[in-house]
């Protein structure tokens, strides 16, 4: 069976970035994992219904309960407020934190960690860098945690 990715981004509200997307879903599917991608997956949800906002809510926290781990892009300084609640959930549900930034700006009070320490109450707390990803190319790395969760049955 395959293991379930919930993509937490924001890319989909810009034309600019959801081309940006491609790229990680198809790293996730050559390693047999099944995305779930927000954006995609509630698309069909605001087609002229008065409660669209709170159905595309709904939908995205069940695929989240659903899915084995949760891979945020985290670009932003602060990163997306949607992206944090989703985070929220993920820790609150004790699911499989992964984090993508490779934006280069400065997003922590601590010299620790590179990002709200919150986030980190979800990591490992002595390995938690090899859940923390800079670039695509990371993803495939064997030395960090991806690979292995996504291999490993």
């Amino acid at each position: 069976m395959k293991k379930k990715l919930y993509l937490a981004n924001p890319y989909g509200f810009s034309k600019q970035t959801k081309d940006l997307l491609p790229a990680f879903i198809k790293i996730f599917q050559n390693l047999n994992v099944e995305v779930y991608e927000p954006f995609e997956r509630t698309n069909n949800l605001i087609i002229n219904k008065k409660d669209w906002a709170y159905e595309i809510a709904k939908k995205n926290f069940e695929d989240l309960k659903s899915c084995d781990c949760i891979f945020a892009i985290v670009n932003g300084n602060p990163p997306d407020e949607g992206v944090m609640v989703e985070l929220g959930i993920a820790i609150a549900l004790k699911k499989e934190i992964f984090l993508f930034r490779d934006d280069f700006r400065n997003c922590s009070d601590s010299d620790q960690y590179p990002l709200n320490l919150m986030l980190f109450v979800g990591l490992k707390k002595e390995s938690w860098s090899k859940n923390y990803f800079e670039n695509l190319e990371d993803i495939n790395n064997p030395k960090k945690n991806f690979i292995n969760w996504a291999q490993n049955k």
